[in-house]
């Protein structure tokens, strides 16, 4: 019995340490990952207006192939909501279409339901350089509430790694088109 105290008391001290921390981080993330493709910004926007099309490079669309879906609205234009329930790899969320600005910008919000209740704005920004090349910026900025923000700096790792792995899965179908 003074076993099980001494482990609940071990329990309730590490809680309440992880709850101090947490009032002292951050919890805004801000992820960016750029790439150039070589192909138009027009290409590269009429591709990414339409959510269906993430499911062919999006590391996090992709994990989870059996998931539920449903839609609301027409794809590729504001105010379309693409709803997902999966395992565990993915959750349960959904994202929406919030602006688009015609080969420059698609900005959009994806808000989760599980593992843990959080909304962020992701945003594709597309920038014209010469020779038909195209630099995209695939960004990824929110909140997450404490006391889950003590793991921000491993979210956001993990974060960059996926979105990196995703533009080069992007870039490699957009440049065999």
């Amino acid at each position: 019995m003074h076993i099980l105290f001494i482990i609940l008391i071990a329990i309730a001290i590490v809680i309440a340490l992880v709850f101090i921390l947490s009032q002292f981080m951050k919890n805004e993330h801000y992820v960016k990952s750029e790439v150039v493709i070589h192909v138009s910004a027009n290409r590269v926007y009429e591709f990414l207006r339409f959510l269906k099309n993430q499911e062919k490079f999006n590391k996090w669309a992709k994990a989870d192939m059996d998931r539920h879906s449903t839609t609301k609205g027409v794809d590729g234009d504001v105010g379309f909501v693409y709803a997902w329930n999966g395992d565990r790899s993915v959750g349960e969320g959904e994202k929406e279409i919030l602006n688009l600005v015609e080969n420059k910008k698609i900005e959009t919000e994806i808000r989760f339901v599980r593992p843990m209740k959080t909304k962020a704005k992701v945003t594709f920004e597309m920038e014209t350089l010469t020779n038909g090349q195209t630099k995209l910026a695939f960004i990824n900025a929110g909140n997450i509430k404490a006391p889950w923000n003590v793991l921000l700096p491993l979210f956001q790792k993990n974060f960059a790694k996926d979105m990196n792995e995703s533009m080069q899965t992007l870039k490699g179908i957009l440049e065999q088109q």
